[in-house]
C-alpha cells in the first residue's frame, strides 16, 4: 500500500503540474491577446479612405469593456483630430496616395476648431495635386465646414443639406423643482454666470442672452467664413437667410436644392461615387462590386505613417473635457490624473511644456490641482505654452493661468471666468410626505449641511463666502497670469463668455495659433531649431484591452444611434440623443455636484451623447435625486 500510495502521490503531483502549467500558457495567451493591437491592415496605392463614423475629439476616450459587453452596442467611435491632420499631411506627400476620400455618412459632428484645422490640411493635400471627394447622404453644418475644402463633394439623392448655424434652445426646472417641493440652493459670483439659471429661472436671463447673441454671433460669422473662403460659390447667404423658399424653389428636393445653392458638386449613388473615385485612384482588383476602388484605410495608414522621434522631447498634456476629481479618463479630465502624469514626466528630459486644453470646465479644485503641477514646469525654468482647442472656459482657463502664453483661434469659446455651487435640500418635499426634522445643536453648525431639515442661515452665509473667495483666488490668478488689475479681470470676468478673437483683444489670449504654433514657441524659447525636437504626448497609452474590444465589440454590436446612417429626417430625430443627454447632464449638476465649479454651460459638449456611451441609466439618475 505504501508503493501504490507513493505512485498516486506522484500521479497526483504530475496533474497539478500539468493543470499549472496549461493555466500559465492560458493567461499569458489572454495576455497577448489583450495587449495586441489588431493588425490595421496594408497600406496600398490608391485613395486613403476615412470612413469618418463618429466624433472628431480632442482627446480618444478608452472603451469600458464591460458597458460595451453588457449593452450589446458598439460605442461611438472617435477620431482624435492631431491624428487625422497627420494623416492627411503624409498623403500630400505620399506618392502611394492619389486621392483622399472622406465618407461623411455617419458623421457625428467635431467642435469648429477642430474641423478648421482639418479643412487647413485638407487644403494641403490639394495643394500636392491631390483631390479630396466627400459623400454623404445627408450634409448638417459640420459636414458643410469639412466638405468645403473638398475637389468635389457628393451627396446622395436621397439625401441632401440643411444650414441650421449656432444656437438652440436651455432646458429651465424652476418650476418642476416648485412642484417637487426641492430648494435648489445656488451660490455663485459673476453676472453671467449662467450654469445655474436652469435650477433658478424658466427662460434665459438678459445677461446670458445678451452674452449668447455676441457669442454665436461671432462663431456664425467665422463658420461663414470659412465656408465661403474655402467655397466661394456656395450661396449660403440665400440657404440661410429664406430656407423655406430655397427647398420650396426645387419642389421639395433637398438634394436638388443643394446641388442649385452650390452646396454640393454632384448627385449620385455610393456606386457612382466610387466609380468617380476609381477614374482617379484606379480599380480594385480584389473586390468588383459597384462602387470599389482601390484604397487604404484610415487605420491602416495612420499606423503605417507614424512618425519617427528625433532631437529633445517637448511634453504635451492634454486637458480634454469635463475636469473632475480623481483619476477619471483619457477623454475626461481626471485633475488626480492628470496632475500625476505632470510630475511623473517632471524630471524627465523635456526641453518645456503645452498645455493643450479643450475643456469647459468643472471641478475648482481639481482644476487647481492640475494648475499646480504645470506651474512646477515654470518654477524648473522650463517654457510653458497653453494651446486652446474649441473650448478652455472656467475651469479649463483657470489651468491656462499657469502658462507662459496662451494660444487660441477665432473659433475658440474661452473666458467664463466665474464659480458656483449647487445644493439641493428637501425639507419642503419631506414635511409634504409627512417628515419632519428635528434635533439638539450645540452650534450653529452642528449636524450641517443638512439636506433634509434644511441649512441654517449661517451655513448658508458660509457657504456663499466660501464661493466669493473661490471667484477672488480665480481672478487673482488671471490677473498675475495676464498682466491686468484685478479690477480689470472682473470687469471681463463675472462668467462671460468669450470667443477668441475678443479674447486675444481683451487680454485673455496671446496670439492666434494652434497646438503646432505652441510647440514650435515652447522650441524656440528652448533655443532648439527646427527639425531637432518632437512632442511627446504624455500617458498617451490606450488600456492594454482597448483595440481588442473596440475592435470585437464594433464587428459584433449594432451601431449607436447617433452614429447610424440615415437622412436628414433621421439626423433631426438623433437629436433625441442629445436632449437624453442634456437631461442626464443637468440631472447630475444638480444631484451629483461635489463642491465649488468653474464650469461652462454655453460651452458645447464635444463628447457623444450619454445614452450612446452606455452612462448611468435614467433608474441611477433619478436614485441619486431622491435618495440625496
Amino acid at each position: 500500500m505504501s508503493f501504490v500510495g507513493k505512485i498516486w502521490k506522484v500521479l497526483v503531483g504530475i496533474k497539478d503540474g500539468l493543470v499549472l502549467a496549461f493555466m500559465l500558457l492560458f493567461f499569458v495567451a489572454l495576455f497577448a491577446a489583450l495587449s495586441a493591437s489588431p493588425n490595421p491592415g496594408q497600406v496600398r496605392e490608391g485613395a486613403l479612405y476615412v470612413d469618418l463614423a463618429g466624433f472628431v475629439v480632442e482627446e480618444r476616450s478608452p472603451v469600458d469593456p464591460i458597458t460595451a459587453i453588457i449593452s450589446g452596442q458598439a460605442p461611438v467611435k472617435e477620431f482624435q483630430a492631431r491624428d487625422l491632420v497627420r494623416a492627411l499631411d503624409a498623403a500630400a506627400g505620399d506618392e502611394r496616395v492619389k486621392a483622399v476620400v472622406f465618407d461623411l455618412t455617419m458623421f457625428a459632428g467635431g467642435g469648429q476648431v477642430h474641423l478648421q484645422e482639418i479643412g487647413e490640411a485638407i487644403e494641403r493635400v490639394k495643394q500636392a495635386d491631390k483631390p479630396v471627394f466627400t459623400y454623404a447622404l445627408a450634409y448638417a453644418d459640420d459636414h458643410l465646414q469639412l466638405a468645403s475644402h473638398a475637389s468635389e463633394v457628393w451627396v446622395d439623392p436621397m439625401g441632401g443639406a440643411l444650414v441650421s448655424g449656432p444656437g438652440g434652445s436651455n432646458l429651465y426646472y424652476a418650476d418642476l423643482l416648485e412642484r417637487l417641493s426641492i430648494n435648489a440652493r445656488i451660490y455663485r459670483v459673476g453676472e453671467f454666470k449662467s450654469a445655474v439659471e436652469p435650477f433658478e429661472r424658466n427662460s434665459m436671463s438678459e445677461q446670458a442672452r445678451e452674452n449668447l447673441a455676441a457669442l454665436y454671433g461671432a462663431l456664425w460669422e467665422e463658420w461663414k467664413a470659412t465656408v465661403k473662403t474655402a467655397r466661394p460659390a456656395a450661396e449660403i447667404e440665400r440657404v440661410t437667410s429664406d430656407p423655406v423658399a430655397w427647398i420650396e424653389g426645387s419642389a421639395g428636393d433637398l438634394a436638388d436644392a443643394a446641388l442649385d445653392a452650390k452646396l454640393v458638386d454632384r448627385l449620385g449613388t455610393k456606386a457612382e461615387f466610387g466609380a468617380r473615385v476609381a477614374e482617379v485612384a484606379g480599380t480594385d482588383r480584389w473586390n468588383k462590386r459597384p462602387g470599389a476602388f482601390a484604397k487604404s484605410d484610415y487605420s491602416a495608414y495612420l499606423a503605417d505613417t507614424a512618425p519617427g522621434r528625433t532631437g529633445k522631447a517637448i511634453g504635451v498634456v492634454t486637458v480634454a473635457g469635463n475636469i473632475v476629481d480623481g483619476d477619471a479618463g483619457p477623454g475626461t479630465a481626471g485633475g488626480e490624473r492628470i496632475a500625476d502624469l505632470l510630475d511623473d514626466a517632471l524630471d524627465d528630459d523635456l526641453a518645456g511644456l503645452v498645455v493643450r486644453v479643450n475643456s469647459p470646465g468643472g471641478s475648482a479644485l481639481a482644476s487647481d490641482r492640475i494648475r499646480t503641477a504645470v506651474q512646477r514646469y515654470r518654477d524648473k525654468g522650463m517654457p510653458v505654452a497653453v494651446s486652446f482647442g474649441n473650448v478652455a472656459a472656467s475651469g479649463g482657463y483657470w489651468v491656462a493661468t499657469a502658462g507662459d502664453r496662451i494660444f487660441a483661434q477665432p473659433e475658440t469659446i474661452t473666458g467664463s471666468i466665474g464659480v458656483f455651487a449647487v445644493l439641493p435640500t428637501f425639507e419642503d418635499a419631506a414635511a409634504r410626505i409627512g417628515v419632519n426634522a428635528d434635533g439638539f445643536r450645540t452650534t450653529p453648525l452642528s449636524g450641517q449641511p443638512d439636506v433634509i431639515a434644511g441649512l441654517t442661515p449661517e451655513v448658508d452665509s458660509i457657504l456663499q463666502a466660501s464661493i466669493g473667495d473661490s471667484y477672488r483666488d480665480f481672478i487673482t490668478l488671471v490677473s498675475k497670469s495676464r498682466g491686468l488689475s484685478v479690477e480689470r479681470v472682473d470687469q471681463i470676468a463675472q462668467g462671460r463668455v468669450w470667443d477668441g478673437g475678443t479674447a486675444r483683444q481683451i487680454g485673455l489670449v496671446d496670439q492666434f495659433g494652434g497646438l503646432e504654433d505652441a510647440l514650435a514657441w515652447v522650441a524656440a524659447k528652448a533655443e532648439i531649431e527646427e527639425g531637432d525636437w518632437h512632442p511627446r504626448y504624455l500617458g498617451e497609452t490606450a488600456p492594454r484591452y482597448d483595440s481588442l474590444i473596440r475592435r470585437l465589440v464594433t464587428q459584433t454590436a449594432a451601431p449607436a444611434p447617433v452614429a447610424a446612417e440615415g437622412d436628414l429626417f433621421a439626423q433631426a430625430a438623433r437629436q433625441r440623443e442629445g436632449l437624453v443627454a442634456r437631461l442626464a447632464a443637468d440631472a447630475e449638476r444638480l444631484s451629483g455636484t461635489r463642491g465649488v465649479q468653474a464650469h461652462c454651460l454655453a460651452c458645447p459638449d464635444e463628447a457623444p451623447p450619454v445614452s450612446s456611451r452606455g452612462a448611468k441609466g435614467w433608474g441611477e439618475v433619478i436614485a441619486r435625486i431622491v435618495g440625496k
